[in-house]
């Protein structure tokens, strides 16, 4: 069963195109875009990481690559990026069992669409497309720049619904990644798969008082995919030792501070978040996210008990969209990463390090 395309109404006049390559790398076959237009005379190069939503495959992002990196090579052209400017190139891959890497198409689906182990499944792919990224940016500037024409600088994620999932691991895990702009994705996955489980009214949820009081741990959410989602999800991983971590306004004790603060400095010290969400999305709701986005912004606000982190955590959700990337959110992207690539040169009238924006469109 087709799910609405997250992609579909963003770009109601299409970008400009630019230039695209394929390349196989470990395997995988790769788009990088944005080669031809990098000017010989510049001699770092930011790379664009774009992960693709569920059920669609790298071309998908076509139209995202060509909008963030012409906006990005206009200001170039303008003079507008700062004295020593970054080139901007993009690159996208299919996640795994996707495009040219499907082997088992049923094994994308929801547990309402026939897939009986969607959690594990939906899990297991975008922890896997995190560890392509990894492996991917490691072996990425052999190909393309063999003789050294360009030196890639910085690696920022962009990824849209099971992308966005996959951005998230992509920032905590890999220590090359410094931003991520999750649209429409999910950094707590148990609460996502629970909030799906009592939808499709599952026997694992409804046998239980109360329901979904035996889930986790159950067949539908097997006791291996809970060990391995509280080592990689951000929501289990870092708010593990907190007694209160379903209440996001709770501030932790000091002693959970304690325990907390090397786990955040690992996976968050310097790192900058965009998380665009549709607060009428129905597919991953925003209120799954919500409670662990506003315990991580309260941690990181410039009075908060992570505030020395240097960890940049914006959060906007647009009150009437759905499960989307509109173009509001294609805008405040092109904002946050001209903002993260030229860091220092736009100036903040608020002084903050985070911030929370309700928008209507």
């Amino acid at each position: 069963m087709a799910i609405p395309d997250p992609l579909e109404n963003t770009f109601p006049t299409p970008p400009a195109a630019v230039s695209s390559k394929t390349y196989t790398i470990a395997g995988i076959l790769i788009t990088v875009y944005g080669l031809h237009e990098l000017q010989p005379s510049i001699k770092e190069v930011s790379c664009l990481w774009l992960l693709h939503p569920r059920l669609f495959t790298r071309s998908s992002m076509d139209p995202v690559a060509a909008a963030m990196i012409g906006d990005w090579n206009r200001r170039l052209h303008e003079a507008k990026v700062g004295q020593e400017p970054k080139g901007l190139i993009a690159v996208s891959f299919d996640q795994r069992n996707h495009g040219s890497r499907e082997v088992d198409s049923l094994r994308n689906e929801s547990w309402r669409d026939g897939n009986p182990t969607h959690a594990v499944d939906m899990f297991s792919t975008y922890h896997g497309t995190a560890m392509d990224t990894s492996l991917l940016l490691t072996y990425l500037s052999s190909h393309i720049f063999p003789q050294n024409e360009h030196t890639i600088s910085t690696n920022i994620v962009l990824g849209v619904s099971l992308g966005g999932h996959a951005a998230w691991q992509c920032l905590l895990h890999d220590p090359n990644v410094s931003a991520a702009i999750v649209v429409v994705g999910c950094p707590d996955f148990a609460t996502l798969m629970a909030d799906r489980a009592a939808k499709s009214k599952l026997q694992t949820w409804e046998n239980s008082s109360p329901p979904g009081a035996s889930f986790l741990g159950s067949t539908d959410y097997p006791q291996g995919l809970v060990d391995a989602v509280r080592k990689r999800d951000p929501a289990a991983l870092l708010t593990e030792e907190c007694e209160n971590r379903l209440d996001g306004h709770i501030t932790p004790s000091e002693q959970e501070i304690r325990k907390l603060k090397p786990v955040m400095e690992k996976h968050l010290s310097g790192k900058r978040i965009l998380n665009l969400a549709g607060g009428a999305d129905k597919i991953v709701p925003y209120k799954c996210a919500e409670s662990f986005m506003t315990w991580l912004k309260n941690a990181a606000m410039e009075d908060g008990w992570f505030a020395d982190g240097d960890c940049v955590v914006e959060n906007m959700v647009f009150d009437d969209e759905g499960h989307e990337m509109t173009p509001e959110m294609v805008r405040e992207a092109m904002r946050f990463l001209r903002e993260t690539l030229g860091q220092g040169l736009i100036n903040h009238d608020d002084g903050a390090r985070t911030s929370e924006r309700d928008s209507k469109m």
